[in-house]
């Protein structure tokens, strides 16, 4: 799947792993406000390389594609698709063996005008000409309210890795250290000079190889234990 700029909203979307090699999993993407799958087709294209196969998903649709996809599968979200996530792990452990949450927001939003509202999403210049292009990505949409009751840390069980831009200035890295903090299988990863949207910043590279890694560990082991240690000198 390929979603060009000034491209309408696309539902459905997959990524599949090329041909000849064989699936090691399902990811489900939930975008966050504003955004659309075709957002993460840069993303997605990544992960699917590695073997995982990868899906737009929505809350109300989580379920069922979890119940057909290859295992394990894992949710990943940004912005309030992270904490649509927790949610619906939370609900369904038994279907979801992980989550990845990428810049949860912690309160409501503030109105700014575009071009402060496109720093704060992205500092990759690619993503940016991608959002500030298409015709079906809501401008402004960060400033809509997040709902109560996903503010609440859900009493997800799963494994769960947490992604977050220090340079955050939408939902600041503070929240996401007490949402690590609050879930009891959290691994906190954090961006340096990171914005809002690390999944589609301008090391967009390095936060999709660190996912795979954790995929890998989450594959081999339901704990998600580290398979490769680094021992600094």
């Amino acid at each position: 799947m390929t979603a060009t700029i000034g491209s309408p909203v696309v539902a459905g979307a997959r990524w599949d792993p090329p041909a000849a090699i064989a699936v090691r999993g399902t990811v489900l993407i939930l975008p966050g406000r504003g955004e659309h799958a075709g957002v993460y087709d840069r993303f997605g294209r990544r992960i699917a390389a590695d073997g995982y196969a990868v899906r737009s998903a929505t809350p109300e649709t989580a379920v069922s594609l979890a119940q057909d996809a290859p295992g394990p599968v894992v949710l990943a979200g940004s912005d309030t698709g992270a904490l649509h996530a927790l949610a619906v792990a939370a609900a369904h452990p038994d279907l979801f063996a992980g989550v990845v949450a990428a810049g949860a927001p912690a309160a409501d939003g503030v109105t700014v005008d575009w071009d402060d509202e496109l720093r704060a999403r992205t500092a990759c210049p690619t993503h940016q000409a991608r959002l500030t292009g298409d015709t079906g990505f809501q401008r402004g949409a960060l400033a809509l309210p997040v709902a109560a009751n996903l503010l609440a840390p859900a009493p997800v069980t799963v494994p769960v890795l947490v992604l977050h831009g220090e340079a955050d200035t939408v939902s600041p890295v503070d929240a996401a250290r007490r949402l690590a903090a609050d879930l009891p299988k959290a691994e906190l990863a954090t961006v340096r000079d990171g914005r809002h949207d690390v999944l589609n910043d301008a090391t967009h590279r390095t936060v999709a190889a660190h996912v795979v890694q954790w995929l890998e560990r989450l594959r081999a082991d339901a704990d998600a234990t580290p398979i490769l240690t680094v021992h600094p000198h």
